[in-house]
């Protein structure tokens, strides 16, 4: 997933091909426990991904403390990771607002800024964890909110997702595929018998949406099912958890920092390119005539009717990643425009600014300029020097006259 140069394109054309991804889990128990990272380096490899990875995962573990936790910024020095997991201790973002956001908020953006000054492409995620399967009694007379499942999840969810957003980062959001398989698969218990980590199908589940989300693919189909879990029961948390991911990328935050690039286009001979890019801030065109550009709404003229492909690369803020398009664009060139364009003459330099000199083979009696519409605007016997500051930017042509039919050529007044 790293530096996505040209990613798009290929997808466009071809299937989507295996990936190695790196990926660093900071968190603590709902990570570690059935081994979160195994299942989902599982999943990823049945579909030809590969993922390498590295955990600092001590139970309990909370962000304030992760945020000076020497392991836990050492393995975040340690390479150019892709994506960086960041979990909460499982009660603490449930709690009221303000109590988050004295103890939560702030140590969520220590990390994210540790990752950031690492390696600026890695890409942030905080895992949304899940309420408790009766709600959080140890603190449901000071936190009224969280004495039901209901309640505790949704100020889980809220709490995930303003972190997300404050740190311009990914939710990956398996608390609520957890609650979908609450609702519509009650028989498949997800929680260990302690009713708050996971059991074999949380972490199964777990797995299947943080492949969704790192991946932007379905798990649905992979062929890595744990042992314990039954094909129907596996297809059913694969299910919830593509659907669940793929049906609220916005939402989620996932791809919100990607480059995406389009385009539109009108004209004659010349053509005028306006792009409709998003999360772009650098540009580069090639026009398909060996002419390029690297601004967002550039212009090129053409010297003759054909089709070109032209393609548009756009980068991202932090150049990141990229995105392209190509799309073909038909010239047709009328009018004076189709006045053949003999190799006997040359112009230089074209553009031009306040003269061009013109270099043939010829003989000629005369060498006009003339504007698009045919009308001469300048006249100069015998000279293959001319002067042409005071024309206006713009499409000209110079027509020789001589023994031979008059030849014209284009050139361009900047």
């Amino acid at each position: 997933m790293k530096h996505l140069l040209f990613a798009i394109l290929i997808i466009s054309i071809i299937p989507a091909q295996a990936q190695v991804t790196e990926i660093l889990f900071i968190g603590n128990s709902y990570t570690y426990v059935n081994d979160l990272p195994l299942l989902l380096k599982n999943v990823a490899l049945s579909f030809g991904d590969t993922i390498v990875s590295d955990q600092n995962t001590p139970g309990g573990y909370q962000l304030i403390q992760h945020s000076t936790n020497t392991t836990t910024l050492s393995k975040i020095a340690s390479r150019n990771w892709d994506f960086v997991v960041i979990q909460e201790q499982s009660q603490k973002p449930s709690f009221s607002p303000s109590q988050v956001a004295n103890d939560v908020y702030p140590y969520a953006q220590i990390l994210n800024d540790s990752i950031k000054s690492n390696y600026s492409c890695s890409e942030s995620i905080f895992y949304m964890t899940w309420g408790r399967k009766n709600g959080d009694a140890g603190n449901c007379a000071s936190n009224p909110s969280i004495c039901t499942y209901a309640g505790m999840q949704q100020r889980l969810r809220d709490s995930y997702m303003q972190m997300s957003s404050d740190n311009n980062a990914t939710t990956s959001p398996v608390g609520a595929a957890w609650a979908t398989v609450r609702d519509s698969f009650p028989s498949i218990e997800l929680y260990a018998a302690d009713e708050s980590h996971p059991s074999i199908y949380g972490s199964y589940l777990a797995a299947c949406v943080f492949y969704a989300t790192l991946y932007q693919k379905s798990p649905i189909g992979s062929s890595y099912i744990p042992a314990a879990i039954s094909l129907t029961d596996a297809l059913s948390l694969q299910t919830v958890a593509s659907y669940t991911v793929l049906d609220s990328l916005l939402l989620w935050r996932i791809g919100v920092n990607l480059p995406v690039a389009n385009f539109n286009y009108s004209g004659g001979s010349t053509i005028n390119f306006t792009s409709t890019s998003t999360n772009v801030i650098n540009y580069f065109w090639n026009f398909g005539d060996g002419n390029t550009s690297t601004q967002q709404n550039p212009s090129n003229t053409y010297t003759s009717s054909n089709t070109y492909p032209v393609k548009l690369i756009t980068f991202s803020s932090d150049n990141c990643f990229s995105d392209t398009i190509v799309q073909n664009v038909n010239v047709i060139i009328s009018g004076i425009d189709a006045i053949n364009t003999q190799k006997e003459i040359s112009i230089y330099p074209n553009p031009a600014t306040d003269f061009i000199q013109l270099k043939t083979n010829l003989k000629y009696t005369s060498i006009l300029i003339m504007d698009v519409t045919g009308e001469t605007i300048i006249r100069s016997n015998y000279k293959t020097s001319i002067d042409i500051s005071n024309l206006t930017k713009g499409i000209y042509f110079v027509k020789i006259m001589g023994e031979k039919k008059p030849v014209i050529k284009k050139f361009v007044k900047e």
